[in-house]
């Protein structure tokens, strides 16, 4: 464990959402509990009273800029920052204000972390290199093992600078004995009333979630299986009205428009899980970590998920959910009919097994623990 009085400095782009400025959040929780110092360098966004609340300090940069001019006039800035706060650790979290920071630990001897978040396109040289930011820290963490192998392969990372810190879920929030029932009772008689399942697809509406591939993939099946079943998919459009009019046209011209809704983001992702009966995650391209499995069987909730990335670590096929072919609806329709067909009493024993894989293996408390045991051995291995 790091000893207190410890500084140390995050850098993100934005405090909005997303599972870095999540994880941002969650290390300035341990940190401030150690009797530690957590500084975040950010533009901000909606977390910020989060942060502060948690006892963080929020220095505003423009460090979501990819400009050039601007990399290096935030690298001055954090030089500046640095020197001032006597930071002891830097702790990157996105590859544009990685490079800053990189610069600035190098100038003034502070200790690099890094923690590379997903496996990011572009293969191109001058692509790897922009990536690359990412995998120069002393230590560089990896949110999957997924991620892990993808760093080692394309960065040539050696295991012994590697350390794997998946992903955790914050199980005090993350508990069906403290669930609003009244917000479960409403969601429900919203969107499955008359005691209907209901099985939720939560994610930015957007093609690599994997709409369509549940549509067609429920296209396959009689309408008769689908009786008594609603099929909703949660998420933010953030622009994208075309996919939307797309995905209602596909819904309209298979013909299942009465087991199938669109919905808008909703926030309060413990209720919604628990107001559902299962949760899919068929994204067609590979989760870096993959947050919904996980947060769903913590509730005590069967997934259906994509077999790749690295949501074939947080799924246990056959015992706590499924892993089908990724972009395969056929696949993920004979995983659905299984579901619908399943016994109450097969059921829950899955729900029993897929909510103590998730809390024995995936929490914010582990997650911590093992962030702040790598800031303890680049302290301990010395100078930068």
């Amino acid at each position: 464990m790091v000893k207190p009085g410890l500084t140390v400095l995050q850098v993100i782009p934005e405090l909005d959402a997303g599972g870095a400025e999540r994880t941002t959040l969650e290390i300035t929780q341990a940190l401030v509990k150690a009797g530690c110092r957590s500084i975040v360098v950010s533009q901000g966004g909606r977390m910020e009273a989060e942060l502060a609340e948690l006892g963080g300090e929020l220095i505003r940069l423009p460090v979501k800029s990819k400009s050039p001019a601007k990399l290096w006039a935030n690298r001055k800035a954090l030089i500046d920052i640095i020197r001032r706060e006597k930071v002891d650790i830097v702790h990157a979290r996105s590859r544009a204000p990685a490079w800053s920071a990189l610069w600035a630990a190098r100038a003034t001897g502070a200790h690099y972390v890094t923690t590379y978040h997903g496996a990011y396109g572009g293969t191109s040289a001058p692509k790897t290199l922009y990536n690359s930011v990412m995998a120069r820290g002393e230590i560089v963490i990896a949110n999957s093992y997924y991620i892990a192998e993808h760093v080692k392969a394309v960065h040539g990372v050696p295991d012994e600078k590697l350390v794997v810190i998946q992903r955790g879920v914050a199980l005090e929030s993350f508990d069906p004995a403290v669930i609003d029932s009244a917000k479960v009772s409403a969601l429900r008689a919203e969107h499955a009333p008359d005691g209907q399942r209901l099985a939720i697809l939560p994610g930015r509406l957007t093609d690599w979630k994997g709409q369509k591939v549940l549509i067609e993939a429920l296209s396959l099946l009689p309408r008769e299986a689908l009786v008594g079943t609603r099929f909703v998919m949660f998420g933010d459009a953030q622009g994208r009205d075309e996919y939307v009019a797309d995905l209602k046209n596909a819904i309209g011209n298979s013909n299942i428009d009465e087991f199938v809704r669109i919905s808008g983001h909703y926030t309060d992702m413990p209720a919604l899980y628990a107001a559902s009966d299962m949760v899919l995650a068929p994204s067609k391209r590979p989760e870096a970590f993959g947050r919904v499995a996980v947060e769903a069987q913590a509730m005590g909730k069967p997934v259906i998920a994509s077999d790749h990335g690295g949501q074939r670590e947080t799924v246990i096929p056959g015992e706590t959910g499924w892993l089908v072919q990724p972009d395969d609806a056929a696949s993920l329709s004979d995983a659905i009919r299984q579901w619908l067909e399943m016994s109450a009493e097969d059921l829950s024993g899955l729900s029993s097994a897929a909510q103590k894989w998730a809390r024995n293996n995936f929490s914010t408390a582990l997650l911590q623990e093992k962030t702040l045991a790598v800031y303890d051995r680049v302290m301990q291995e010395g100078p930068n």
